[in-house]
């Protein structure tokens, strides 16, 4: 009996002492992780890219618009799988810039621009989730609104 009491004790003990050496548990952080930029004037389709988790911010400019001729600015999403056009992102009218967030399912992508009488440039990153170890300083990357423009 007595051998049985210091066995449970002595296990009690090894299991409190493993448990406080494990290291800290690591906390998921969402991050921004940049995936391209592109820029030019007129139309134009992107390169294919593989998309984690189909979470993208896409930061935006128009510039150039002769006021005679207001130009045009429309970015859209693409399935590079079917070629099948998944979200406008930006439609814009007249020079301008903004930001704007678009959610589809995780799959290969593409974007294709149109524009007229503009000179444009947009770059797009996906919001992933990461373990960050804990007293690891946060990502400075806001999360943001639906849409913001400037």
């Amino acid at each position: 009996m007595l051998l049985r009491a210091i066995a449970l004790v002595s296990l009690a003990v090894a299991a409190i002492a493993c448990r406080a050496a494990s290291p800290p548990p690591a906390r998921e952080e969402a991050v921004w992780l940049k995936m391209g930029s592109w820029s030019g004037h007129g139309d134009k389709q992107t390169d294919s890219f593989d998309g984690e988790t189909g979470a993208f911010r896409i930061t935006w400019n128009a510039v150039g618009a002769p006021p005679q001729a207001p130009g045009t600015l429309r970015i859209t999403l693409h399935s590079a799988v079917s070629g099948r056009p998944l979200s406008v992102a930006v439609d814009q009218q007249g020079a301008g810039g903004g930001t704007t967030y678009v959610n589809e399912d995780p799959r290969t992508f593409f974007f294709v621009v149109e524009s007229k009488n503009l000179d444009w440039s947009f770059s797009a990153d996906e919001q992933v989730t990461v373990a960050m170890p804990e007293g690891a300083q946060p990502h400075p990357g806001p999360a943001g609104p639906a849409t913001e423009k400037h």
